[in-house]
């Protein structure tokens, strides 16, 4: 680590000591974010790029930056049986970890004072590394990648994010104003921020940069710590995916996906999709994965972070997608509900829908698809096994045909083909949104 980079981390040190990150009182639970705990569920990326379905129990994570927890507590929370380790450059935020996860029972998570650039030093390995908000304080993406790297088992999984240029393009610019007043050369304290703040109030309402970023809200005391991690942010840096890919290629490590891929479908910015203008219909499917994204971002810079998971190249398992399938790879298929479901309340209530043959709404507890999705209660009925354990595709096909012995229009008998049709459709479907995990 050069001199550059040594002054710029202290600074930071100083400012997390001064306000610890994230300030979410450690009586806050995340066990109704649904959504989080199942980005941070190792099953969920581990399934992406291998379609295989691990189990995180004696699975070792690191959680680097890990702040005052809440990351490692999500991460303890999601993958049961897992050992957490969290490192962080400031003492007064690991204070915060340490008695964050024991007010929750997770006794052995280990915290140390750690840099990242440090990590190739241990002799640590782990199954998964969580690096959350953090990567966009490195002067240089590739030398932080490759410390997490050095630390990472061959077939483990990195999750990183950056701050996007596009999007955050008007903070940058504000806390370039605070550079040029003074307020970020020394680590900045009370003083400084309501400096920002009186300064913020002075522009007329019609500037730009107070329209556009600035809420009332952070006049209040809350609302400080958060003009600090916006305007006065030592060391933020915005990427776009093309500096992404290009620090993955300098780390020689390989993308997996973005973390929130729902969300950065190029083809969800057209009317219809389907009926493109000759240009895009013809090129459009050629394009590799980094320029789907690059062109999402230039088109639609809505995603504050770019976050992704990526890992060891040429590591992955080769499969062939499950929309792909021949019927044969459907008679040989294991069927699992995702962890993140399997939980006594979504059980209870699909047994309601199930007696009061009501769709049940599957959207409301994995709420990542960004639509709704209800699942018809003899469907429901199919797949509460599956709470017991994976089933194969012939017992699941067996079920139906139980479930629904005649054809309720002709009252004929339901032929094994229709029934395991229909069985394969709906389970397209849910594994297609993540509700379900199907292995070959």
């Amino acid at each position: 680590m050069d001199t550059n980079a040594s002054e710029l981390q202290e600074k930071i040190r100083q400012q997390f000591d001064f306000g610890p990150y994230p300030r979410i009182p450690i009586d806050r639970s995340p066990k109704k974010q649904l959504s989080l705990l199942y980005f941070h569920n190792i099953v969920t990326p581990y399934y992406l790029r291998n379609h295989q379905v691990i189990n995180p129990d004696q699975k070792v994570i690191l959680d680097a930056g890990c702040g005052t927890g809440y990351k490692s507590l999500i991460l303890a929370e999601a993958n049961p049986g897992a050992k957490i380790i969290g490192i962080d450059i400031s003492e007064q935020s690991l204070d915060l970890a340490r008695k964050r996860l024991s007010y929750y029972g997770f006794e052995e998570a280990e915290f140390h004072q750690l840099s990242l650039y440090d990590l190739p030093s241990t002799g640590w390995e782990f199954d998964y590394i969580n690096c959350d908000e953090l990567l966009y304080l490195f002067p240089e993406l590739a030398v932080a990648l490759k410390a997490m790297k050095a630390v990472l088992k061959p077939q483990g999984i990195i999750r990183s994010n950056l701050h996007s240029k596009h999007q955050r393009s008007l903070y940058f610019r504000a806390q370039e104003v605070f550079q040029l007043m003074g307020l970020t050369d020394h680590n900045p304290e009370d003083m400084e921020i309501e400096i920002a703040i009186e300064t913020m109030k002075a522009l007329k309402n019609t500037v730009d940069i107070k329209a556009r970023t600035w809420k009332s809200k952070y006049e209040e005391e809350e609302g400080k710590h958060t003009m600090l991690m916006n305007y006065l942010l030592q060391g933020d840096k915005g990427y776009t995916m093309s500096d992404l890919f290009a620090g993955l290629r300098e780390a020689n490590l390989e993308f997996i996906n973005m973390v929130n891929w729902r969300e950065w479908d190029l083809m969800s910015l057209f009317k219809e999709p389907d009926n493109l203008p000759v240009f895009l219909a013809m090129s459009l499917p050629d394009i590799s994965v980094e320029e789907r994204l690059h062109l999402f971002e230039l088109l639609h810079p809505v995603h504050r972070l770019l976050d992704f998971w990526c890992g060891h190249p040429e590591q992955g398992q080769s499969f062939t997608p499950v929309s792909e399938w021949t019927i044969s790879d459907w008679q040989k298929a294991k069927v699992h509900l995702h962890p993140q479901l399997n939980i006594p309340d979504v059980k209870q209530d699909i047994l309601k829908a199930i007696t009061e043959l009501q769709p049940f709404e599957i959207s409301r507890y994995l709420p990542v698809s960004g639509v709704q999705s209800l699942v018809d209660s003899a469907v429901a009925s199919c797949l509460l096994p599956l709470f017991d354990a994976p089933q194969s595709m012939p017992s699941l096909v067996e079920r139906w045909q139980r479930l629904r012995p005649v054809d309720p229009v002709t009252l004929e008998p339901i032929a094994e083909q229709k029934a395991f049709d229909t069985v394969k459709e709906a389970l397209m479907g849910l594994e297609n949104y993540g509700y379900v995990l199907v292995e070959g």
